[in-house]
């Protein structure tokens, strides 16, 4: 079809508008996504990692802390113990002094002499002691066969027996904590020394 202009001249031209431009927004970069990624990953382990060092290290303190007070106090057991088994030794001693004094039914001197040999011998103590008349017989514990033989011979240095026996000595098992040595030793008395007579007055 040809179209005639009838009005003549030109035909106006339409006003152009300004552009527009639909914004568009461009798709993030892989790349930085992954290290962002990749960055708080690796923070986040190191914070796990350091929290958990910083466990480990408080845990081996306290540990270290518990060890040392445990040897502390094992020292301060054993010390404890060592004491209390010599204030018992000690003790089992005053005890037989005075079961010795109150049961004393011959010489004062010899029940003392008696005391003071056993008193003076080391690691040795009297259990009992059985006085009928012409012999004494003592039953007692000692640390040592050692400690068994001195105490005959102080009691032989004594001057109040004439002889001295050992009935029996044999290592004690039922005591754990140290060695131990039960013995019974028969002490014959020596005969009293007759009074010295008077001697006759001679006359002038």
């Amino acid at each position: 079809m040809i179209r005639i202009n009838l009005l003549g001249g030109d035909r106006p031209k339409k006003a152009k508008g300004p552009a527009i431009t639909l914004g568009t927004k461009e798709p993030p970069n892989i790349m930085v996504v992954a290290a962002l990624i990749a960055a708080l990953t690796i923070g986040g382990n190191y914070l796990w990692y350091w929290g958990l060092n910083k466990k480990a290290e408080d845990l081996k303190k306290q540990l270290d802390t518990a060890q040392t007070e445990n040897r502390r106090l094992a020292e301060v057991k054993a010390k404890y113990l060592e004491r209390q088994k010599q204030f018992d030794l000690y003790d089992r001693r005053v005890k037989v002094i005075h079961q010795l004094q109150a049961n004393q039914s011959g010489p004062t001197d010899l029940m003392n002499a008696l005391a003071s040999t056993v008193n003076s011998t080391d690691a040795v103590w009297l259990n009992t002691m059985n006085d009928s008349g012409a012999v004494i017989n003592l039953q007692g514990t000692a640390l040592s066969s050692t400690a068994v033989a001195n105490l005959m011979t102080n009691l032989k240095k004594s001057s109040y027996f004439k002889s001295i026996e050992i009935r029996e000595t044999y290592q004690d098992d039922t005591v754990k904590d140290m060695q131990a040595f039960q013995f019974s030793i028969t002490c014959e008395k020596l005969p009293p020394s007759p009074a010295p007579s008077a001697q006759p007055q001679q006359k002038s």
